[in-house]
Parts: C-alpha cells; sequence; structure tokens
C-alpha cells in the first residue's frame, strides 16, 4: 500500500521565523532534579528522580570570560526560553575559545595571580564563574563545565605538570561539589591526546576534580574531524558519558559509540555550528535528527557569535537553528525517546532508507548529500521515529508495531504535525511518501508511528 502525506497546516508556514507563546512554553516545563545520573540500562542520563533528560545543548564556551553578569544572566533567559536546557562552558578561556592571551576577563579579571600557574587561583575570578553557574542552575540549565580546555591550556598543563594539574582538579572540584547543575566536561579539540606526557597532565585535573567531587559525571571531547571519548583508553574509567565528535553524518559516530562493548550514554558533543561552514538549518537538523535516532541521549547546537560572543550576538540569538532547537526537543519529550533502539538491521524501515555514509563525505564537509534514513523503535512494538532528510518513498514494516498503528509526519522546521491519509494502519507493509516540500522549503520530515495494544 502506498501512502502519500497530508499536506502541512498552512499555520506552519513562517513559524520557523518567529518566537511565539507555543515555544516560549517549551522552556516553561518542571525543572530537572539535579546532578544528572547515567539510566539502569546505561543508555541515556536521569535526573535524580529518575526521569530521562534529553540534552538540547548551546555551546557558549567563552561566557565566563566575555559576557557581565546581566548579560549573562539575558543569556539564560533566552536559552530557557528557546527550550535549551545544557551549555558547554570552558572555566579558563585564551584566544582559542574566544578569550584573550592572559586568558582575563572582558574587565581585566584574571584567573591565576601568577600567570598560567595553576597554584595560584585568583578568587575574584572564580567567585564570578560561581555566580555564572548559580544563574544557569535558576533558568534550570545544566552547566557542561570544562575546567581547562585544552586548546589553549595544554601547554600550561604540560608545563605546570601533572602534580599541579591534581591540585587545580582538586580545587575546582571542591569548589563545585555543591553545584547540582553540573557535568564535567574535559579537552576540546583534544587532537594530542595520543602523546602520555599530554595525557598525563590531562587526566590528572580529572583525577583531581574526583578526588573531591564524587557527585557529578565527566567526559571528554577528542580529536576533530571525528573521534569518541573512548577512543582514548585512559578515559575509560575516568568518564561516564561519551561524546561524539564528527563533521560527517553524525549518525556514523553516534551509531559507533552506541555499538561499543564498553557503552555508556552517548552525547552528540559537536558537529557543524550555525553560521560556520556554510551550514544551513538543514545542515543542523540533519545532525539533530541524526544523533538522536541512533542512540544518543542528545546533542549540542552550536553558533558561530555565541560561541565566542562575537560582535553581533545579541542579534544572533532568536535564529533559525535555536528556534528549531525547541522542536526537536518537543518531539522526542512527548514520547518515550529512551526507549527507541536503532534499526540498524533495517526491520522496520525495509526499503527506501539510502546509503548509509560514514567516512566517503570527506569532499562533503556539510552533511548535505546523505539520504540516510535513521529510524527508531522502542522495545514493545509502541512507537517508531524515522528521520528522512531528502524526499522520496519509504517502505515500513508495521508488524513490527504491537497494533492499529496511527501515522504522521513531523514538520521539524516548525513542529506542526500532519495527518496521513488511511491511518490508523493495520499491521502489514506499507509505503509512505511525505508531502513535497516542509514549511522551510526543504525536504526532511520524520515519520511518528504510534501504535496501540493488540
Amino acid at each position: 500500500m502506498v501512502v502519500r502525506g497530508a499536506m502541512v497546516f498552512a499555520a506552519c508556514s513562517g513559524i520557523g521565523l518567529a518566537w511565539g507563546a507555543d515555544q516560549a512554553n517549551l522552556g516553561q516545563l518542571a525543572m530537572p532534579a539535579y546532578p544528572l545520573k547515567v539510566s539502569g540500562n546505561g543508555r541515556y542520563l536521569v535526573d535524580q528522580k529518575n526521569a530521562p533528560f534529553l540534552i538540547a545543548g548551546e555551546s557558549p564556551q567563552a561566557l565566563m570570560v566575555n559576557l557581565s553578569e546581566n548579560e549573562a544572566e539575558a543569556f539564560f533567559a533566552n536559552r530557557q526560553g528557546h527550550g535549551f536546557n545544557a551549555v558547554w562552558i570552558n572555566l579558563l578561556c585564551k584566544p582559542y575559545t574566544g578569550g584573550r592571551p592572559d586568558g582575563s576577563t572582558y574587565d581585566g579579571i584574571l584567573p591565576f595571580t601568577t600567570p598560567d600557574d595553576l597554584s595560584t587561583p585568583n578568587a575574584t575570578y572564580f567567585d564570578r564563574c560561581d555566580r555564572m553557574v548559580r544563574m544557569a542552575a535558576k533558568h534550570g540549565v545544566l552547566v557542561m563545565l570544562d575546567p581547562i580546555e585544552t586548546g589553549d591550556f595544554l601547554k600550561v598543563m604540560t608545563q605546570n605538570g601533572p602534580a599541579k594539574c591534581r591540585e587545580f582538579g582538586r580545587y575546582v572540584g571542591a569548589r563545585y561539589q555543591g553545584f547540582d547543575n553540573l557535568l564535567w566536561l574535559h579537552g576540546n579539540d583534544y587532537q594530542a591526546w595520543h602523546e602520555a606526557t599530554n595525557d598525563a597532565a590531562v587526566t590528572a585535573v580529572a583525577l583531581g576534580i574526583k578526588d573531591k567531587d564524587a557527585r557529578h559525571l565527566h567526559t571528554i571531547e577528542l580529536d576533530y574531524e571525528v573521534s569518541g571519548s573512548l577512543d582514548d583508553p585512559n578515559w575509560a574509567p575516568i568518564i561516564n558519558v561519551c561524546a561524539s565528535y564528527t563533521y560527517f553524518p553524525t549518525y556514523a559516530q553516534v551509531l559507533k559509540d552506541y555499538n561499543r562493548t564498553n557503552f555508556m550514554p552517548v552525547c552528540m558533543i559537536e558537529s557543524d555550528y550555525e553560521f560556520e561552514r556554510e551550514s544551513t538549518p538543514a545542515t543542523l537538523r540533519r545532525e539533530e535528527y541524526w544523533a538522536n535516532l541512533s542512540g544518543a541521549t542528545g546533542q549540542l547546537y552550536g553558533n558561530r557569535f555565541t560561541w565566542p560572543f562575537k560582535p553581533g550576538w545579541k542579534t544572533n540569538l532568536d535564529t533559525p537553528g535555536a528556534i528549531q532547537m525547541a522542536y526537536v526537543k518537543a518531539l522526542f519529550e512527548a514520547r518515550a525517546w529512551f526507549e527507541l533502539v536503532p534499526d540498524q538491521a533495517h526491520k522496520v524501515v525495509t526499503a527506501g532508507y539510502g546509503t548509509f555514509d560514514g567516512t566517503s563525505t570527506a569532499g562533503n564537509r556539510f552533511n548535505m548529500t546523505s539520504d540516510y534514513v535513521t529510524a527508531g523503535r522502542s522495545a514493545d512494538g509502541s512507537l517508531v521515529l524515522a528521520y528522512m532528510p531528502t524526499f522520496r518513498p519509504i517502505t515500513v514494516d508495521l508488524t513490527q508495531l504491537r497494533g492499529p498503528t496511527k501515522a504522521q509526519w513531523y514538520d521539524p522546521t516548525c513542529g506542526r504535525y500532519s495527518s496521513i491519509e488511511g491511518s490508523p494502519f493495520t499491521n502489514s507493509e506499507h509505503v509512505f511518501i511525505p508531502s513535497r516540500h516542509n514549511a522551510d522549503g526543504d525536504d526532511d520530515w520524520v515519520l511518528v508511528l504510534e501504535a496501540g495494544k493488540r
């Protein structure tokens, strides 16, 4: 049976260009009970009440040094309104992440009383950082805090040596162990982890934190253009979350990390940022839906203006990429996303799923030629979600669901559903074809299949 998509509601048109009441309400849901922990099956993150936590993150890496406290407050409020629930912030920043050569704040506060001596932390600097983390907590936002990022500070760490690095880790671990809304994020374009001297210093910071702080989870970002935290075996006993990092189609690295024998929850930590590398909103949507439907416990968005807080950042907050992140979150959080298992053997989407492309896109930096459909199915057969990055028919085996199946198309550009003629469907094989264009004029859609009891 061939089933064509109904036309999307006319009200969908243009929604992705403005921030309205519906989207604002997405940011006002009950706040998580931090700190986070790993689910019982080791596949996703939960809060202290065991509520599943889907990371919908931003990457304001230079916030500590480039924003005033009033500006930080406004930033967190804006991001909460867009549905973001996590941020990547560097505790220390130099030019690599948008800061100054001496690591100072915009108004001249230095992080160390003796330059680059990790044994001389400046309390005034860290007091301000404390207040920034508390501001994020007020807005329900998890801070993925990098204690000493490796883009600029790897040389500083190796010069100080492992003993001083461990003491610095103990300093920040003791300082932040009482903050609930925290997850430790180490590394950052950590290309040189293969060298023992480097890893001895960087792991020493993490071990120092763990000496004083047993409450929070840890992860690490390794090297671009593609990596996963567990590529470096030295970090396996330290971390609790595997960070996937790739500039190729995100499903490939996320699935690699998901399929590891020593698996842990996977977070898509970084890929193309908005306004960088010729990315488009469609690029970002591919990264996000591909990751979530390949077993990730969420992912981080980035923005060329807001990661270093470049001039013009205030007028580049309410962008299509930020607005559409709320639609990602709304689709998944309304359902048992944490029960979805990636359809790697194509038992659900049996035809039309395209070509898996994890290694042959080196000449295509923007993830736009891969047509691969990622799909996830809950073990009880109650839910299937399938992301189609390009227009085509797909064949779905509805016997994989547990009863008559309600079928809808979800427009990821504006967060609206359209019914599919003939729904609910019997449990047999069906061919589904979406409408030609979504509200943005692109061709990506999510097929939503929900079944009752047999």
